[in-house]
């Protein structure tokens, strides 16, 4: 089968197609586009089941932590005023945790942007393809009312005018004939009329669910984000309450995380699949939903030089049937109108008529040729098969290190949280809030030179 011009699977959707697949019991599942079969369906949803794997691992990591965090501490002398040693490490980690979310927040606005932008390319290849289609539906139907009209009035006042000249009359049936012919071949070029399957209503549902899409994930980006900032901005003002908020936030959005990565990996490895060989996939569907005959569909989907226009021999009969309706009226022209001047307006009208079907005939030559409706064809593989799963990935890198940098802040944020001092509302704070968090000297004694404070060595 040949590929749409300008489209080859990439190396991430050969490298995706190539991942085992399995179904509930863990049996072999062929990596074949089939997302109708229980066992692929299965196996897609397994793919979703292992992030909700990875939500429960680190949640009971998480919990085990504070745990052990909050329950085993080794209980501080009375009087003390030092920090626990590693404290402002801690808060360290914290700090760059949160940056690092931020930094896959960005990553998550550009794989957004991307993925919308591929199923944008997708709907407008659509729209082109349905244009095309109703084009062709639209001139057939005009040029077989048009035909219909001169024979009806044109020619018939043709014959009564000649009927004296029994010669003349044939000839001018003759033309009847061939314009009942070339409006009985045209009939059968609308091959997309009355096809249940509109690609406008595909286009305008792709637009709709991938609108819902591009704000859902807008709005997980933009919630992370001000996660990140007013925890950072807590971690600086050194408020507790805005803290344990933002913790129980970071919860939240831990657990959209991992359920947006299971979606994004099922996503990708289905796409991955469909790319892979999509004209077979694509082939079966159309003719399922369509009803339309192989010999059409792979003349559009395919349009190589082994498979034959279906429409040739129609286009030729007709071709031939307005070349003989056009030497028959020219020669009605010079034998008629000296004879029957009255002969003349009917032959001017026909002649105006033959020459616009003429040109339309011409420009449906132009749009039954595959190169249109394949070249849509090919745009809608590209934007969904390179933007749409590059998008894709990049929104998988995104999750992978919004839940990475939650856990740590996760982690982070109670031991970091316990370095914070009292409240002392008469305390006048000398410094930028930050280094107090970082440098708490009000509480402990000062360091020795060249140490960092919190991560100075116990004594022996």
């Amino acid at each position: 089968m040949g590929a749409p011009p300008g489209y080859r699977p990439s190396a991430w959707v050969h490298l995706l197609h190539q991942l085992p697949r399995a179904d509930f019991q863990l049996r072999p599942v062929p990596s074949g586009f089939a997302p109708r079969d229980q066992e692929y369906q299965q196996a897609l949803l397994l793919v979703v089941a292992l992030a909700g794997l990875g939500l429960g691992l680190s949640l009971i990591f998480i919990a085990v932590y504070l745990i052990r965090f909050c329950c085993c501490r080794p209980p501080e002398p009375p009087g003390t005023k030092s920090p626990p040693p590693g404290g402002g490490c801690v808060t360290w980690s914290c700090i760059a945790a949160l940056l690092v979310g931020c930094a896959g927040i960005g990553i998550g606005f550009y794989g957004n942007s991307e993925t919308s932008d591929g199923v944008s390319q997708l709907s407008s290849a659509l729209l082109h393809a349905n244009h095309t289609l109703s084009t062709i539906d639209h001139l057939v139907l005009e040029t077989v009312e048009r035909l219909g009209e001169a024979v009806r009035t044109e020619l018939t006042t043709l014959e009564e005018v000649l009927s004296q000249r029994t010669e003349l009359v044939a000839a001018a049936r003759g033309a009847r004939r061939q314009a009942e012919t070339v409006a009985q071949q045209l009939q059968g070029l609308a091959f997309w009329q009355g096809v249940p399957l509109s690609p406008l209503q595909v286009a305008e549902d792709v637009s709709f669910v991938e609108e819902y899409r591009w704000l859902a994930y807008v709005l997980l980006l933009l919630l992370e984000l001000l996660v990140c900032l007013f925890t950072l901005l807590g971690l600086a003002k050194q408020s507790k309450w805005l803290v344990v908020v933002m913790t129980a936030m970071s919860l939240l959005v831990l657990v959209l995380s991992w359920g947006s990565m299971g979606l994004e990996a099922a996503a990708a490895v289905g796409l991955s699949d469909f790319c892979s060989n999509p004209d077979t996939y694509i082939l079966n569907l159309t003719q399922e939903e369509t009803g339309l005959s192989s010999d059409i569909l792979n003349y559009y989907f395919l349009c190589n030089q082994d498979i034959t226009n279906p429409f040739q021999l129609r286009l030729t009969l007709s071709q031939r049937a307005l070349a003989n309706i056009h030497s028959q009226l020219q020669g009605l022209e010079r034998e008629a109108v000296p004879q029957f001047a009255s002969a003349q307006k009917p032959l001017l009208s026909l002649e105006e008529t033959l020459n616009v079907t003429e040109g339309d005939f011409h420009q449906l030559v132009a749009l039954l040729h595959c190169r249109s409706l394949h070249k849509d064809y090919g745009v809608a593989l590209r934007g969904l098969c390179e933007d749409a799963l590059e998008g894709l990935l990049f929104l998988l890198l995104f999750s992978l290190l919004s839940a990475g940098a939650l856990a740590t802040a996760l982690c982070s944020l109670p031991r970091a949280w316990a370095l914070f001092p009292p409240r002392n509302p008469s305390a006048l704070y000398s410094g930028s809030p930050l280094s107090e968090l970082l440098l708490p000297a009000r509480l402990e004694s000062a360091s020795p030179p060249g140490s960092f404070p919190g991560c100075r060595r116990r004594p022996h």
